[in-house]
């Protein structure tokens, strides 16, 4: 795949945006689509990486050359190389992800009768 760990997470960032933005709309006909200063815009906003934006460009544009995005009237989209790239990435987050998910709904505590504490003195 050669991509740097920042052109993976932006590649993953940019593919879950797609993910969760067209699932709310699964049931309607339309499709959700993000230009590249709006998907910059949210990045940032949303504080998702601490890059600045010259150097998210230049990550955009990189992978644009790997032929993993490509733009559609001024809109990002995946290619299907970048969309199997963007699988392969969250199939390999999501073993950590469902431990996230598990201990964050039910008390971690609650899992075991055999939790030991002790006092901390500060």
């Amino acid at each position: 795949m050669d991509l740097t760990s920042t052109q993976r997470f932006i590649l993953f960032t940019l593919g879950i945006w797609y993910e969760e933005a067209n699932r709310k709309l699964k049931d309607k006909d339309l499709e959700v689509f993000i230009s590249k200063v709006v998907f910059i815009e949210v990045v940032r906003k949303a504080r998702m990486v601490e890059k600045e934006e010259r150097a998210l460009y230049k990550n955009l544009e990189l992978l644009e050359r790997k032929r993993f995005i490509s733009y559609n009237n001024k809109n990002i989209v995946l290619t299907s190389k970048g969309f199997n790239a963007f699988n392969k990435i969250k199939k390999g987050l999501s073993p950590y992800i469902n431990v996230i998910d598990v201990i964050s709904k039910k008390d971690p505590l609650s899992y075991s009768k055999r939790i030991q504490t002790r006092l901390v003195v500060r």
